[in-house]
């Protein structure tokens, strides 16, 4: 038997051999796990994007391709009482940006171009997409009325412009101008502070909202209901398809108690002069019209009011400011309280009669007659034809300071008439002891009762409230709550003043038209009526010019306040009489006013 030895060469040739067996299939193996381990992160990746993150990412995507355009509601009308529109819509355009199509520093050029079209500040744009934030898929509009010439320059530089949509949209329009334009009000968009409260009412950055006025006061009526469309778009922005659509619900809307045509005649018999004319039916408190000088037009806030228009606006003396509703020196229209007051408190009766004087003289102070010469001995019908300041001076001394402020609050002074416009409403001042200790630190005088009997002194009064005190005299008694809606609901409330003091005011009232200072409404073309002036010095600055009537005498169904803040004409007979006169024209006459009242009447009180 042979035995075969191998050489070290062949043995070193066989462990080589063998250390390299497995090799191959060691390294398959580690690939093989390598891809297992990629393979199970990229799956456990995608099982968190889509199983975990899935909602949130499928709202990313569909934020780049699904736009949400609202579709903003037409605001209701405002309708006079005869259903004549006083405020309606219009069309217009509207330029809105959707902030989620560009990042960031992509709107920057964008907003460059936009702000030359627009002639608006870069800033404010700027500021309205940040606040809007870059990824919020709504609309956001950051310009209201383009001209025509700017339509057109958005529709050329389109190109460069994504992201930026221009869309019609129905604006508030006020066909009459600035006729009752302190009643309506206007519109604009939220500020800041009012969106932050609106917000839980459904309100959105850019929403229109009433600020003043009727417009304010019945919003919630007037607005109406968002709709919207949910549109699918392409990468230019371009519109695929529609998803879905709810229609906006238009607001409701309200017809109020004025009438467009007694409007428009008080209006006209103010003419430019400062001051107000409040017109009620005294029967259910019905206004039937309210004027205010100086005015504005709310179409200037419908879309983008300009820095020149808000210069020439703010140069007027206070033209937002509703005067019917504000305070002033009731002047001797407040004669009718000291009337009633005195008859009422048992100390004088219709028949009692008091000298008059040149002047009353108490703690070295005088007085005056208006005519500063006296009228001699009168009763309650003559005093009140010829406004004796004397007389009812008198009146109010015997009858006491605080009777004669318990009528004049009886009567609505110092508190609000509860007239809708309640936000813009002053609630007067009817002055007592405590009011004067806390606010002047000085006790109540004699001197304060007869400057109160006769509406000076502290006394404050708005012409609507002196148009509600008239409507007591035209009613039989009744203290109404004036309104501007028009409804069936008749808020009253009875004096409960005696038949004779009644009787005496209204057969005093008469006589200021018969024989006294309202002989301007003396006049053939009018029916039966009555009423009474007033002077209200307001120093240094000239006196206050008033009156206040109601016709016809024996039914009436309406009555009118004139007030003239610092008529440089005259008094209340010469300047605020003839335009009540004018208004009553139009009610019984049906004549339209062209211009101001003629002046002849006879005296300035």
């Amino acid at each position: 038997m042979t035995l075969i030895q191998s050489s070290p060469s062949q043995l070193r040739s066989t462990r080589g051999n063998v250390r390299t067996v497995g090799k191959p299939f060691q390294a398959v193996m580690v690939m093989l796990a390598v891809t297992l381990f990629l393979m199970g992160g990229i799956g456990g990746r995608l099982a968190y994007l889509q199983l975990i993150e899935g909602q949130h990412n499928r709202q990313l995507a569909d934020n780049n391709r699904i736009r949400l355009i609202p579709r903003q509601p037409e605001r209701g009308r405002i309708l006079d009482r005869k259903g004549r529109t006083l405020a309606g819509s219009r069309l217009s355009y509207a330029v809105f940006l959707w902030p989620i199509a560009n990042r960031e520093q992509e709107w920057q050029p964008v907003l460059r171009r936009l702000s030359k079209i627009l002639n608006i500040p870069e800033k404010t744009v700027l500021d309205r997409l940040n606040q809007a934030g870059y990824t919020s898929p709504f609309l956001v509009r950051i310009a209201r009325g383009l001209s025509p010439a700017q339509v057109t320059a958005l529709a050329e530089f389109s190109q460069e412009l994504p992201g930026v949509q221009v869309e019609a949209e129905a604006v508030r329009y006020y066909p009459n101008g600035d006729l009752a334009a302190h009643v309506l009000g206007y519109t604009g968009e939220l500020s800041d502070a009012q969106l932050e409260r609106k917000a839980s009412e459904g309100y959105r950055l850019g929403d229109v909202i009433g600020q003043m006025g009727v417009e304010a006061a019945f919003e919630r009526q007037l607005r109406g209901e968002w709709g919207g469309q949910q549109v699918e778009v392409d990468g230019m922005g371009n519109v695929i398809q529609v998803l879905g659509e709810k229609p906006a619900r238009a607001g409701r809307d309200v017809q109020l108690t004025l009438d467009l045509d007694l409007q428009r005649s008080a209006e006209a018999a103010l003419g430019n002069r400062k001051g107000a004319v409040v017109a009620i039916d005294p029967r259910d408190g019905s206004v039937l019209a309210m004027v205010s000088r100086p005015t504005f037009d709310p179409n200037l806030f419908s879309t983008r009011i300009t820095d020149a228009q808000w210069k020439q606006l703010q140069s007027q003396d206070y033209p937002f400011v509703n005067r019917a509703l504000q305070g002033y020196a009731p002047a001797s229209t407040f004669k009718v309280v000291t009337l009633t007051a005195g008859l009422e408190s048992g100390r004088f009766s219709p028949s009692s009669y008091l000298p008059t004087r040149p002047y009353l003289e108490f703690g070295g102070i005088r007085f005056a007659e208006w005519n500063r010469a006296g009228f001699g001995t009168l009763g309650f019908v003559g005093a009140m034809s010829l406004s004796s300041n004397t007389f009812f001076g008198q009146v109010g001394i015997r009858t006491g300071d605080r009777t004669l402020i318990q009528w004049a609050r009886r009567y609505g002074f110092g508190s609000k008439t509860g007239i809708e416009l309640a936000n813009e409403e002053a609630p007067g001042l009817v002055p007592d002891e405590k009011w004067k200790l806390e606010t002047l630190n000085e006790p109540w005088y004699i001197g304060d009762t007869i400057n109160m009997s006769i509406g000076q002194g502290y006394m404050q009064a708005s012409p609507l409230q002196v148009a509600v005190m008239f409507a007591v005299a035209a009613n039989g008694g009744y203290r109404v709550t004036p309104h501007l809606l028009n409804q069936s609901n008749v808020k009253r409330e009875s004096l409960n003043l005696s038949a004779s003091t009644l009787e005496t005011l209204r057969a005093g009232l008469r006589g200021v038209i018969t024989q006294g200072t309202g002989k301007a409404l003396n006049i053939p073309s009018l029916p039966p009526n009555a009423g009474k002036t007033g002077t209200a010095e307001d120093p240094p600055r000239k006196s206050h010019a008033w009156y206040g009537g109601f016709a016809p005498f024996d039914n009436p169904e309406i009555v009118v306040v004139a007030f003239v803040e610092n008529s440089a004409a005259g008094g209340g007979g010469k300047v605020a009489a003839p335009i009540v006169r004018q208004v009553m024209d139009t009610y019984f006459n049906g004549t339209r006013a062209t211009g101001v009242a003629g002046h002849d009447a006879v005296n300035s009180d």
